[in-house]
């Protein structure tokens, strides 16, 4: 009942407009403040702001030519290596001796270059198409190196000719001496099989390495020359004191065009 005659009494009541009005504080006028500035600073950077992502993927150091793998081209027991790994053979050079039963037989090789790996032993029995030896096709001495990154068939679209290029070295401790510099010359239209990268590089094994998650893309990337003891640019001034060889395993990272955030958000 008393409740009942206290919300007569309201509603006899005339409206309260003579009292003054109460604002917000100004603690709350500082927090929307802030937030709207935060907002418009965060719309501007979407639009006039940048930001750059890469693509990483294995890599190895060769001469552009290539290499190929050097069969024998005949049965029986192998009796001498004539060529050590690492040196330089001429066309048509002698690499192994086989006695076959119809007396010494030579394995030469295909092309001039260098004799990357050497398969065959001495008392080794072998028969045709056996592989004995792989070959770096090296024209010159001088010739340059080359990096080639095997990318997922699936991002290889994404990797842009002119692009920035981070190589880490197998080989050259990146803490001390930084990163190889390169950019991207060429971009391979069709994934690599693992034959056809196992034949291109002179290793079935380099072949299953590199197409192991599905065959791959092939991205070749020029160095970066520098006056140096190794002859090429480093994120250090100077790099290793020391060349780097070709078949040299590394990791790459491909630096791709930078993006506006807004063009995440668009369609």
């Amino acid at each position: 009942m008393q409740f009942r005659q206290q919300a007569l009494s309201k509603l006899q009541s005339p409206e309260e407009l003579d009292l003054p009005v109460r604002f917000a504080r100004p603690q709350g006028w500082l927090v929307l403040t802030v937030t709207v500035l935060v907002v418009i600073a965060a719309a501007v950077w979407a639009v006039t702001g940048t930001v750059s992502s890469t693509l990483a993927a294995p890599a190895i150091l060769t001469h552009g030519q290539g290499s190929y793998i050097l069969q024998s081209p005949v049965a029986g027991q192998v009796t001498a290596v004539l060529v050590d790994e690492g040196k330089r053979v001429a066309a048509n050079a002698p690499v192994l001796k086989v006695r076959t039963a119809q007396g010494t037989a030579v394995v030469r090789s295909l092309a001039a270059g260098r004799l990357t790996t050497m398969v065959a032993t001495i008392g080794a029995v072998v028969s045709p198409g056996t592989d004995v030896a792989a070959v770096e096709r090296v024209a010159h001495p001088g010739d340059p190196l080359t990096a080639t990154l095997y990318v997922p068939a699936e991002s290889g679209a994404t990797v842009p000719v002119g692009a920035a290029v981070d190589l880490t070295v197998q080989s050259v401790p990146s803490q001390r001496y930084g990163v190889l510099r390169g950019h991207v010359t060429a971009v391979g239209r069709t994934a690599q099989t693992r034959q056809r990268i196992g034949a291109a590089l002179g290793s079935s094994q380099l072949g299953e390495q590199f197409s192991q998650h599905g065959p791959p893309v092939a991205v070749l990337v020029r160095l970066d020359t520098a006056e140096n003891p190794s002859g090429y640019a480093w994120s250090t001034s100077d790099g290793p004191p020391y060349p780097v060889d070709s078949m040299t395993l590394a990791s790459g990272a491909v630096h791709l065009a930078a993006q506006h955030p807004i063009d995440w958000l668009l369609p």
